[in-house]
């Protein structure tokens, strides 16, 4: 009998609150497995950036776990450093993440402080800085640069720790459509390589093109499930204060069937 696989990273029967009057998740269940293309959506306050540094380690539950290869993460040094070598998470201002004097050195802070050596760090920054093209501006000052060329030094610098697990709070925001257009081909090829993406966006037609799997924040709570049957739900949109995405409507039009969603998991 085959069994599934382990996920790269889960959080199970998770609650999060900014003090006992401001709950935030409760109950929070999600699985992220190799190549996942996963969009997160839900009003402003839903809680898609705290889902994000829960997944992240940066934050620690008030109730359940976070797991990484299937093992509970301990939020010592060790244990954030063991999440941080396997996942990563791009900030939606990158500005919060940039900080050195150059791209390189910024792209090179996480592998440097990882302890690698020297030819180690040149490959990954390399790799990383072709990989979310900005290998030429290698050598230019960070807060010369455009917004949407800072958003892809941040990019550079989460994907020179190689990660297998990829998190983006609102990747696409500030950014004009050529430039969202951009970034989404850059996400699509790390995925094609087996990185997993967790989108959060506010935009359903974004999820819709790039997701396999959407998860709705609502009232703290995540439903969750196959894309399509997730934003075509119109009951779910409308609590969630989210529109439907145009690509599925013209489908129903149509006359396809789209079965109700299931709650996570």
């Amino acid at each position: 009998m085959s069994h599934p696989a382990t996920p790269l990273v889960e959080l199970v029967d998770v609650d999060f609150s900014h003090g006992p009057e401001l709950p935030v998740l409760r109950s929070v269940d999600l699985r992220i497995g190799t190549g996942a293309r996963i969009a997160v959506l839900g009003a402003n306050g839903s809680g898609k950036s705290t889902l994000f540094r829960l997944l992240a380690a940066a934050w620690k539950p008030d109730r359940g776990e976070l797991r990484l290869d299937g093992e509970p993460v301990r939020y010592n040094r060790a244990g954030r450093d063991r999440v941080r070598r396997r996942v990563q998470l791009v900030l939606q201002e990158p500005d919060d993440q940039i900080f050195a004097t150059s791209v390189s050195a910024d792209v090179a802070y996480g592998p440097v402080n990882m302890g690698l050596e020297r030819d180690e760090v040149t490959r990954r920054v390399d790799a990383a800085m072709t990989a979310a093209e900005v290998a030429d501006l290698a050598d230019r000052v960070p807060h010369q640069l455009s917004y949407g060329q800072r958003k892809r030094v941040a990019l550079a610098g989460a994907l020179a720790m190689d990660p297998a697990v990829l998190l983006l709070d609102e990747p696409t925001a500030g950014l004009d459509p050529a430039g969202g257009r951009q970034l989404l081909r850059t996400l699509e090829a790390l995925n094609a390589k087996g990185t997993a993406v967790v989108l959060s966006t506010h935009d359903v037609d974004l999820a819709y093109a790039f997701a396999d799997t959407a998860v709705v924040l609502t009232d703290g709570r995540l439903v969750g499930g196959d894309v399509e049957r997730i934003l075509t739900d119109r009951d779910l949109m409308e609590r969630a204060r989210l529109g439907l995405p145009w690509a599925p409507l013209v489908s129903r039009a149509l006359g396809r069937r789209v079965s109700a969603p299931q709650e996570l998991p």
